[in-house]
Parts: structure tokens; sequence; C-alpha cells
């Protein structure tokens, strides 16, 4: 009888859930801010040894005063620099990590969690990583180029060659792309992620000038640069920046002691010749994936299911090099419920300590 009670007392508390997220989805509520008070400390102080930030990369370039906004005359500017915010805790240290964010976000992603509790971030500095949280090139406090756009709005340039700026939003490009349920305002029984919170979710997210974040992509060797740096890192990424370390690395892998692949959006398994192959072999790599791989994304391309199989493929190639990836769905492990950003979700410490307990094996042996 108790387990009869049980069970509808979570399907009533789910039911109430899933019609207050999908008025907020909806946009029939108003989004409220992350505020202080939604912050839960830790029990513990966090002690470093120091913190800070800095930029990685970046070139000067001229420019007009029409390209600068008519502010003045022309003059000069820095353009494709990374940013970069860092904690080194104190006392004997363990292998550094860079965390590289998705699309259309930021290093937000990996700071406190949107309702509050803490992020990977500050659980890492206090398992005695340094740890590097960058902004890609182009988005938040890296800045991006102006340019395309002034010279547009001026008519030196035709509007079809402006780059276009991507923003995934609430409905389909999060709540079911990212796989929180799988229609806008339904969560999944078993849902992970915070689905109270996802109106602070959307207020990380930030537009993405998509054309420079493809080709040519100036992240990739600012990470590898990044990694040299550091003296050797293990560079974490995820989403749209999942792929990026196997682009790093094939430019320069001396400094890249690990790979880990947080639900990549590709892992390029045909693209890649044998000859990178052998590169990349040599470094040890962890793909992760989250629950409800085969649920539509709501968008357009492959789905989760699909990127999952692109990294088998990958997976199959490293092994046949004699590489080392390891590469896991959660539900494998008897986990359910993960979201595509299962940095957040609510068990997004249990997913840390996989990570963690890979890299003590693989990288700090």
């Amino acid at each position: 009888m108790h387990s009869t009670e049980n069970m509808a007392a979570r399907s009533l508390r789910a039911a109430i859930l899933a019609g207050v997220m999908l008025a907020s989805v909806l946009g029939m509520s108003s989004a409220a801010a992350q505020e202080l008070r939604d912050i839960r400390p830790s029990d513990s102080p966090l002690v470093l040894k120091s913190r800070g930030s800095f930029f990685v990369g970046g070139e000067q370039v001229e420019k007009t005063a029409i390209e600068l906004g008519s502010l003045g005359p022309d003059d000069r500017i820095t353009i494709n620099q990374m940013y970069v915010e860092y904690m080194v805790p104190e006392g004997a240290a363990k292998a550094s990590v860079v965390m590289v964010h998705g699309a259309t976000l930021s290093g937000k992603t990996y700071d406190t969690t949107p309702d509050g509790r803490m992020g990977w971030y500050e659980y890492f500095v206090r398992k005695s990583h340094p740890v590097y949280v960058v902004d890609q090139i182009g988005r938040a406090r890296s800045g991006f180029d102006q340019s395309a756009f002034n010279n547009v709005r001026a008519g030196l340039t035709l509007p079809d060659q402006q780059p276009n700026l991507l923003r995934l939003a609430d409905r389909f490009g999060s709540w079911t792309n990212f796989r929180i349920g799988p229609q806008p305002g339904k969560a999944f029984p078993e849902t992970q992620f915070p689905v109270e919170a996802a109106d602070k979710l959307s207020k990380q997210s930030v537009p993405d000038l998509l054309g420079a974040s493809r080709a040519q992509n100036p992240n990739w060797k600012a990470l590898s640069d990044l990694a040299l740096h550091l003296n050797g890192a293990v560079l974490l990424t995820h989403s749209q920046s999942g792929p990026y370390p196997l682009e790093s690395a094939i430019i320069n892998a001396k400094g890249i002691r690990g790979i880990v692949m947080v639900e990549p959006g590709t892992c390029n398994a045909k693209a890649h010749t044998d000859d990178e192959i052998a590169i990349l072999a040599k470094t040890p790599m962890f793909i992760l994936f989250g629950d409800y791989l085969s649920s539509p994304t709501g968008l357009p391309g492959p789905s989760w299911e699909e990127r999952f199989n692109d990294c088998k493929a990958l997976k199959k190639r490293i092994d046949a090099a004699k590489g080392d990836m390891r590469l896991l769905a959660t539900a494998e492990a008897g986990i359910r419920g993960n979201s595509h950003m299962m940095m957040m979700d609510r068990n997004n410490l249990q997913i840390a300590d996989l990570i963690l307990a890979w890299i003590d094996e693989k990288v700090d042996r």
C-alpha cells in the first residue's frame, strides 16, 4: 500500500512540475533571474592557491571607423583571442583540466548550475585539479569582430555575406534537443535535469557566430596552445566543442594529456585520415553520452543516437590503431535520466566522479 501511495505522490509531483514547466517554456510566465538566494553554498571553504583570468592568442588588425562603429577615426583592434578564467587549488595538484562549452553558450556552463548547485568548475578544483574555463573565440568574454555587420549596415557588403548569428531557443533548441523531455514542457519521467530551473538555462544562451565556429576554427589552435602553456592538460569539451580536441591534437598534441568529450556533436569518424588517427591514438580519450539518445531532437540534422554511433565508429578506428578510448552511455552504467547538459543535471557530481576516476587512472597514474 505504501508503494502505491508513493507512486501516486510521485506521479502527482511530476504532473504538477510538468504543468509549471509547460507554462514557463511556452512563455506563459516571466523568467526570474538566477538570484543570490538561489545559490546553495558548500559546507566547507574553497581553498585556492590562485585564481584569475587571461587570454590565449589573438591578432591585431586595422579597422575603418565604419567597421568600428563610427565613433572616431580608423584604428586597430584585437580579434580571435580566447578568454580563460582559472582556479588553482592549494596543495598538491593533479592534472590541469580545460573546460570548453558548446554552441550558443559560454564558460558559465560549468559554473553554478541553473538551480544553484555546485558546478564542475568548482567541484574539479575541490578534487585537486587546476581548472581553466574558456569562452570560445567569438563568444561572450572572448568577444567577436563586429566589422562584417557594420559593413553591411553601411552598404559596403551584401547582406548575404554577413555571418549567421545562431542562438538555440528554449522549446526545441534546448528542451527537446538537450533531451530534457520528448516535447516542449514535458519532461522525461526519470530526467535528471532540474526542470524547475529551465528558464535560468535560457538566460545563459548567447549568440554564436556560426560561420566563425566551423571551418578554420581558431579555437582548435588556441586549445592546443593553452595545453602547451599549462605544461600539459586534459581537454574536456561538450557538444559543439566536443570534437575540438581531436583537431587540436592534430595541430600539436604535445600538451594534451587526455581528452574528455561529453556528448560531442560529432566524432568525425570518417573525416580523419589514417595518419590523423595514428596521431589521435597516442592520447587517451573518454567519450560520455547521456540517456534518451533515440529521442527526436526537434531540429534538423543527426539524432544523438546517430552521433553516438559515429563515436562508436571512431572508437573502432582508434582501437585498430592500438589507441586507448573509452566510450560510455550513462545508462550502460546503470545511471538513468541524464540529459545532454549532464554537468547541470541533479546527479552532475556523480557524472563528474566518472570523469575524475578516468583521469586518475589514465592521466594522473
